[in-house]
C-alpha cells in the first residue's frame, strides 16, 4: 500500500467521504484524507506495514471519516503499550540493598572512657545502617549516650531543641563536653613513648589499644 503525499497516483476518490466500499483500490493518497491529522495519517502508513497495504485500503474506504481517526487513534495506544512492556521487559530490576544494624556500645561518659573510638563506632554504624539525613544521625548517636553522657546530651536538647543543627555539631560538642584538654596530643606522646617494662604483654597490648583509640 502506497501512501501518498501527491496526487499522481490516484485522483480524489469521492467514497472516502461517503464511506461507500471500493475493494479494488489498493492505495490511498494523502489527499484522499484530509480530514486526518498528521499523526493520525502518520500511525495509518506504520499500520499498513503491519496489516498490508490492501487490507489498510479497503478497511479505509469501508469506514466513514468520522471512524477513520478512530482506527489511527487505536493503533497508536496499541503502539504506546507495546514500548511500555518493552521497557519494563529491558530494565533490569534494582537490587535491594539491605541496611546493617551494627551493635554499638553505649558511652557514659567515665572518666578515662575513650570518646574517640565510640564516635568511630557510630560513624561505621550510621553508615552501614544507610542513615543520610543530619537531624537522624544525630537521632541515633544520642540513642547510643548512657549515664552521664546521655543526660548531658538530651539536658541541652531540652533547654535549645536547635542545639545540635549538624552531626558534626554534636560531635564537636560532645568532644568539648567530655574528652580532656590536649587528650589526642597526650595520647599520642605516651605511645610513642610506651615500653612494657614490668607489665605483661597483655597489660601491655591493652594500654596501647587504648592510646592508639584515643588518637584515631
Amino acid at each position: 500500500m502506497k501512501f501518498d503525499t501527491g496526487a499522481e497516483d490516484l485522483p480524489v476518490d469521492a467514497s472516502m467521504s461517503t464511506g461507500n466500499q471500493n475493494t479494488g483500490a489498493t492505495h490511498v493518497a494523502r489527499e484522499d484524507c484530509l480530514h486526518l491529522a498528521d499523526p493520525e495519517w502518520e500511525a495509518l502508513r506504520r499500520l499498513s506495514t503491519v496489516n498490508g497495504e490492501a487490507a489498510v485500503a479497503t478497511m479505509l474506504r469501508t469506514l466513514s471519516p468520522t471512524e477513520q481517526p478512530g482506527v489511527a487513534l487505536g493503533f497508536i495506544m496499541k503502539e504506546q503499550r507495546e514500548t511500555a512492556a518493552r521497557a519494563t521487559v529491558s530494565t533490569p530490576s534494582t537490587p535491594r540493598v539491605e541496611s546493617l544494624k551494627l551493635h554499638v556500645n553505649s558511652y557514659v561518659g567515665r572518666e578515662g572512657e575513650p570518646l574517640l573510638r565510640w564516635l568511630v563506632e557510630v560513624d561505621t554504624a550510621i553508615t552501614a545502617r544507610r542513615i543520610v539525613d543530619p537531624l537522624s544521625k544525630v537521632a541515633f548517636a544520642m540513642s547510643c549516650l548512657g549515664g552521664r553522657g546521655r543526660s548531658w546530651a538530651y539536658g541541652r536538647r531540652l533547654t535549645d531543641p536547635t542545639c545540635f543543627s549538624t552531626y558534626e555539631v554534636f560531635k564537636e560538642e560532645l568532644r568539648q563536653a567530655f574528652e580532656p584538654p590536649q587528650n589526642e596530643f597526650r595520647s599520642r606522646a605516651e605511645f610513642l613513648d610506651l615500653q612494657q617494662g614490668k607489665h605483661d604483654v597483655h597489660a601491655y597490648a591493652q594500654r596501647a589499644r587504648y592510646l592508639v583509640s584515643n588518637i584515631v
